[in-house]
């Protein structure tokens, strides 16, 4: 895969174990296929700690796809020609996110740390990568979103040699929207990618200041996430998933425009991947009355098939 227009679907995010072994995983990633012109799925392995201060991350339980399943559906999706992506991903078992992930400083006798929780962080990233390696998956995403984990330099320095030991594919990390240029450690990957969760009115502004980052480490840019809910009032706050308002379909239409407007004049933007397209997605006849991230039969889905066409 070179990295180059990129037009992504992060595919079925989080999805628990058995979901992608579903005939429905299946009819839904053809859906993708053949409604729009996208030619790479991010495929999001989620990895759970109980809350943002404890120490051990586990993927072996309900809430995580089996290894077996996430093999069979990269495989199908390759079959389909897409690139893949793989983004193992820690939430917090409490809801609470994962950009508050964090521990004292010092080290306190008896209570959680940084150096148990960066142990348990690689094993779980590790393990994937193992996977991405023998499945020949085109980019790996090393983290996402984790703000407060991004001063430990050395430890994520650290974990990106020992990727590199691994899986000798494309490495990224996913940093958070306002946070490209707090990351200090871009240097040791191949591309700079973010979340684009940026409201109406802002995406100048904002995209004239990740430039400069993009200038000064002289590596690629996508959007690794983008995208907005479809409910009244989300294109102001289009990162809320907890935002609750009447379905609006329309307005996430016009967020999409929007966002592609702007993206497309910034040629140093070699793509995004959306979120997102689901496993099981709901009957099209009811996309008008959904307010979640799908684009899945809303007129979202039109224009982002308009400028994947271009």
């Amino acid at each position: 895969m070179e990295l180059n227009n990129i037009k992504g679907i992060t595919f079925a995010p989080f999805a628990n174990k058995g979901v992608l072994s579903k005939k429905d995983a299946f009819k839904s990633l053809d859906a993708l296929r053949e409604r729009t012109p996208a030619n790479f799925i991010m495929l999001v392995p989620n990895g759970l700690q109980a809350t943002a201060h404890s120490e051990i991350i586990r993927y072996d339980t309900e809430a995580t796809m089996s290894d077996s399943e996430l093999v069979q559906i990269i495989r199908y999706a390759k079959r389909l020609g897409f690139n893949v992506g793989l983004k193992p991903t820690v939430n917090c078992k409490d809801g609470t996110w994962r950009a508050y992930i964090s521990f004292f400083e010092d080290d306190i006798p008896n209570e959680p740390n940084w150096k148990n929780w960066f142990e348990s962080y690689t094993e779980f990233q590790l393990h994937y990568a193992e996977i991405a390696k023998a499945e020949g998956v085109d980019l790996f995403c090393c983290g996402c979103e984790m703000v407060m984990t991004e001063t430990h330099e050395d430890e994520w320095r650290m974990l990106i040699r020992k990727l590199r030991r691994v899986y000798n594919g494309i490495l990224t990390y996913n940093a958070d929207k306002y946070q490209e240029d707090h990351v200090k450690w871009w240097d040791a990957l191949d591309a700079i990618s973010s979340s684009g969760y940026y409201p109406l009115g802002v995406w100048d502004k904002e995209l004239a200041r990740i430039k400069g980052v993009v200038d000064k480490y002289n590596l690629p840019f996508f959007f690794s996430e983008v995208g907005c809910m479809s409910m009244t009032g989300s294109s102001s706050m289009p990162h809320d998933w907890s935002r609750r308002s009447p379905a609006n379909a329309k307005e996430q239409e016009r967020w999409y425009e929007a966002m592609f407007f702007a993206v497309t004049r910034n040629p140093w933007i070699i793509g995004e991947v959306l979120w997102c397209w689901s496993a099981t997605p709901y009957a099209l006849k009811k996309a008008a009355v959904d307010w979640g991230y799908d684009i899945f039969g809303k007129p979202a889905e039109n224009t982002v098939v308009r400028y994947f066409s271009k």
